[in-house]
């Protein structure tokens, strides 16, 4: 059977897909609709995604219940009503896309209960999109409320430790994984604006490496310069010295430079979105030599301001003409009200993937994940089954 669809007689409708795409016919702009398009066809063999939010990727109706559980108020009391006020519907900026975590954070943060139950749904909800293998990323202190300082979202002072969070999320999600046949591992964020939390991420990092943690991140504003923030220098100098994984969101709205800082003086073994890597040719050309990973966001990218919202102009088209080494994510999929289905049907209607490019894509994705190497093998030996190949015949 075909992986690459045809479009369904029968629309299914989704609800990004319905409002997303604009492209450019004869030098004019115009709105397009996919109501047409099923994505759940689009490429139906299992994949692995790497760069995923767990704070992003929370239930609308579980965030209802426990704020209801909680005691908590909300502006709205039903899915329906919440979701407007949670998601990005139309490009905004990555400011605009960040301030929409303040409409839920403090319902979950602070409350085991809570913190437990979205790492276990999280790998129930990646285990119905086809994934076999999902790295999940989030910053303990903004789900902490002591050992914090200062403490997120207006919480009081409680008694949830970072060190608990990522006690509670790794639990989780090796339940997730009993549950729903599928493996997920864990990357713990630092935050640009927080240098002062780094150092207690790397100890983390090391503390739960045989739990689950697979590699150390850096998120939030670009503009923030590691060379004058040297906490975030020495943790990362601290993981590379400890064989920690690294991973920095770079690129993304920050200028090549930020791509060069991470993979240069963090020693980044990916890159965060990576797409502003493309405005300085000597710098790609570098890392297309060197193979680095590229974790590509396609709606992400769009509703945050990122890249041009025309999709067949987006950076990852030359990723794939080039050969590149990259992976297909939804980032925050809460936010965008997405799933990685519709990035893959953005991907093939919009930027010309195919279905060799969706296997050769997902191969490459697995190569670079932060599993220890036997692991890693037999993830490869499965993808390469399911796509009816062997290694001899890989990209």
């Amino acid at each position: 059977m075909h992986i690459i669809a045809r479009r369904a007689a029968k629309s299914i409708d989704s609800p990004v897909l319905s409002s997303l795409c604009t492209s450019r016919l004869t030098g004019s702009r115009r709105l397009c609709t996919m109501a047409n398009h099923s994505p759940e066809q689009v490429f139906n063999k299992p994949k692995v995604e790497l760069h995923v939010h767990l704070d992003g990727a929370i239930r609308v109706q579980t965030i209802l219940e426990v704020a209801k559980r909680r005691g908590i108020s909300l502006p709205a009391n039903t899915v329906k009503e919440m979701t407007p006020l949670i998601i990005v519907r139309e490009p905004a900026t990555l400011s605009k896309f960040l301030g929409k975590f303040a409409e839920y954070m403090h319902v979950v943060a602070g409350d085991r209960e809570a913190i437990k139950r979205i790492a276990f749904e999280f790998v129930e909800d990646k285990a119905k999109e086809g994934v076999i293998y999902v790295e999940v990323r989030y910053s303990p202190h903004l789900l902490a409320n002591t050992q914090v300082d200062p403490i997120q979202w207006n919480q009081e002072e409680g008694d949830l430790s970072p060190d608990e969070v990522v006690r509670l999320v790794n639990e989780g999600l090796r339940e997730g994984e009993r549950a729903f046949d599928i493996k997920a591992r864990s990357i713990l964020c630092c935050m640009r604006h927080m240098p002062s939390w780094s150092m207690n991420v790397v100890e983390l990092c090391k503390k739960y490496r045989d739990e689950g943690v697979v590699a150390i991140d850096l998120a939030g504003d670009e503009s923030l310069n590691c060379e004058a923030n040297s906490e975030h220098r020495q943790a990362y100098e601290e993981a590379e010295r400890c064989g920690i994984h690294r991973t920095v969101h770079a690129g993304e709205v920050g200028p090549p430079t930020v791509v060069k800082e991470a993979v240069e003086v963090l020693k980044a073994e990916r890159v965060g979105h990576g797409y502003r890597t493309l405005e300085d040719q000597v710098l790609y050309r570098n890392l297309l030599a060197q193979d680095m990973h590229f974790e590509v966001c396609p709606i992400s990218s769009k509703l945050t301001g990122a890249c041009d919202s025309d999709f067949t102009k987006h950076p990852v088209i030359t990723f794939r003409k080039d050969k590149a080494n990259y992976s297909l994510n939804t980032d925050d999929p809460l936010i965008f009200n997405s799933s990685l289905h519709d990035d893959y049907s953005i991907a093939h209607q919009f930027m010309g993937f195919t279905e060799e490019e969706f296997k050769r894509l997902n191969i490459k994705s697995a190569e670079s994940c932060f599993l220890p190497e036997e692991e890693k093998r037999k993830l490869l030996d499965k993808l390469y089954d399911a796509y009816g190949m062997t290694q001899s015949t890989a990209f």
